[in-house]
């Protein structure tokens, strides 16, 4: 098995690179995001390095409910009671622009849909 890309996500996780960390446990890391497209925008990451959503196994169930249960844990850290919008982007196609999982967590205002 080849070794995960050293992704900026990775270094963030190591402290190598500096965020703002608004939460973290054992299989989950989550900080503001440096260019939000919302007045809240965390991006929730697994520590474990999956490249993206299509290359999870089956064996990542327990990670990928918990991320889910990590971006309702922060939602109402920060006070999104009137909802919030969440996303995953995969691979280039679908936006994906760091080759990590991640999920992004919007919210502070309306959010319209389409998105644009």
């Amino acid at each position: 098995m080849t070794e995960p890309a050293d992704t900026l996500f990775l270094k963030i996780i190591r402290r190598e690179i500096p965020a703002d960390i608004v939460y973290e446990d054992d299989l989950a890391i989550a900080f503001k995001d440096i260019n939000p497209q919302a007045p809240v925008h965390i991006l929730v990451v697994p520590k474990k390095p999956i490249p993206c959503l299509a290359d999870a196994i089956p064996e990542d169930h327990r990670i990928l409910g918990h991320l889910l249960m990590t971006v309702k844990r922060v939602a109402e850290q920060v006070g999104l009671e009137n909802g919030y919008r969440v996303v995953i982007n995969t691979k280039t196609d679908g936006g994906q622009t760091v080759d990590h999982l991640h999920l992004h967590l919007l919210g502070g205002r309306a959010l319209a849909w389409p998105p644009g």
